[in-house]
């Protein structure tokens, strides 16, 4: 991939338009939330990235870097659990996609919005439709990832247009100012700071798959920069957007964005404008699922070349040359958690807990990335490495922030929304499955040690 390409994975992969939903849903303070989150731990993950990245260029990212820092099971478990955190992302992102589908026909779809079957086999379907294209290589893969990423901010535009239209001709649909700005802070409130949060992730995606990046120790940052300038440009200015279109109260986390779309769209008269964002919605969901699948998949590849997992992981496909056991492994588990998710619960209640585990899985290997990141300040930079500006004590300084937000993210996530109708089924759900994630790690890792160990002494 080149600079541009590269440009477009980080958009399709930092920028989920089911958070400028979320987000409007919290009303104006989530604008400041937003910069909060950019400040707190976007820009320490950022600048963390860049010069692990620039320090260890090999594919396996986070992989490679917590390893060096320390050791073999850190790494493994940081490998494994960013791994396991996309078996609930894949569904939760395809549940948005599904919800966003049902606008493409307002009239005659709109009313499956509760259906859990179309939600768990339209998953199913765009599970092994974005597997299918990662399997053949990032040739064929890239387009389903750049084409995402136009799908992704041409909705941001249209809400942008379509909100300043509807807000000159009718007013702003929600009341601004400077109290309406100020974050709450009952513990609901601090939960949703953990929500956006976690929407700022995906930046290191990249660097697990170096190797298929143009000299990625020059491409890496650059495009880095780029997309995180049109990621927080997207997230504030579409969440502003939908609260121009609805009152706070009748934005929904699943259908907030085409909600404000149709909202405006049958106002002014601009009914063809509600399928066409429809689509683009659903293809970006699509194509991030796709773009993650393609990145994360190297993990579970980097250590099984290193003989932590089976062999078959270390596999390449003889004809395109792709991790086809770990996408295949991906494809099935991610089908998997589809139903676990669904099972003894709604719709909304399904993807909250789907988004609950995956924050809690996601942000394990983030408290490794930073804590790599303070760990390798003792080590001297090459002149080839991009450091970060103010030398070693603000490298240290980003590391701390960014494991403190880290830390304080995946305490919130263990806690169900308030308005979740079965908060006991929902928190051993959450907290239970992502410890038997984590433990089946663990184990994986302690076996094939325990097996080398018997290997070199002549068992």
């Amino acid at each position: 991939m080149g600079f541009a390409d590269l440009a477009l994975f980080y958009v399709v992969t930092g920028i989920s338009l089911r958070w400028i939903a979320t987000a409007a849903s919290g009303g104006p303070s989530a604008i400041v939330i937003w910069i909060g989150a950019w400040l707190c731990f976007y820009l320490p993950l950022a600048l963390s990235v860049l010069e692990l990245s620039s320090r260890y260029p090999q594919e396996g990212g986070l992989y490679i870097w917590t390893k060096q820092a320390f050791g073999g099971f850190a790494g493994f478990m940081s490998a494994w659990t960013y791994w396991t955190s996309n078996l609930p992302y894949f569904p939760a992102v395809l549940y948005f996609a599904a919800s966003n589908a049902l606008y493409i026909r307002p009239r005659k779809w709109t009313y499956l919005a509760d259906n859990a079957n179309l939600y768990i086999w339209f998953s199913v379907a765009a599970l092994v439709l974005v597997t299918l294209l990662n399997l053949v290589g990032l040739d064929i893969g890239k387009w389903l990832h750049n084409v995402g990423a136009f799908g992704m901010w041409l909705p941001v535009v249209i809400v942008i247009v379509m909100g300043l239209v509807g807000w000159h001709r009718f007013g702003s649909a929600t009341r601004f100012s400077g109290s309406s700005l100020v974050p709450g802070a009952h513990l609901k409130d601090i939960v949703f700071w953990a929500t956006l949060t976690y929407a700022l992730g995906g930046c290191e995606t990249a660097s697990f798959m170096s190797e298929e990046v143009k000299n990625p120790r020059r491409t890496i940052p650059r495009a880095l920069l780029l997309g995180g300038l049109i990621v927080t440009f997207c997230y504030i200015i579409g969440t502003v957007s939908v609260l121009l279109a609805l009152p706070q109260n009748e934005v929904s986390g699943l259908q907030g964005l085409m909600q404000a779309v149709a909202r405006t769209a049958d106002r002014l008269g601009w009914f063809g404008v509600i399928p066409f964002a429809a689509a683009l919605i659903v293809i970006s969901n699509l194509g991030a699922a796709g773009a993650y699948l393609a990145a994360v998949a190297r993990l579970p590849f980097a250590a099984g070349m290193d003989r932590l997992l089976p062999s078959v992981f270390g596999r390449l496909h003889p004809r395109w040359g792709t991790p086809y056991v770990a996408l295949l492994l991906q494809l099935l588990c991610g089908v998997l958690f589809v139903f676990l998710g669904q099972a003894g619960t709604n719709v909304r209640g399904a993807y909250d807990v789907l988004v609950s585990m995956g924050i809690i899985t996601y942000f394990i290997p983030y408290g490794f990335l930073f804590a790599a990141m303070f760990r390798v300040q003792r080590e001297k930079a090459g002149p080839e490495v991009i450091c970060v500006p103010g030398g070693r004590p603000v490298a240290k300084l980003v590391a701390c922030v960014g494991l403190f937000t880290t830390l304080l993210t995946l305490a919130l996530a263990v806690l169900p929304p308030a308005e979740e109708a079965h908060k006991v089924l929902a928190t051993v759900k959450i907290v239970g499955l992502s410890a038997i994630l984590v433990g089946m790690g663990a184990i994986l890792y302690y076996a094939a040690a325990r097996k080398g160990k018997n290997n070199q002494i002549g068992v």
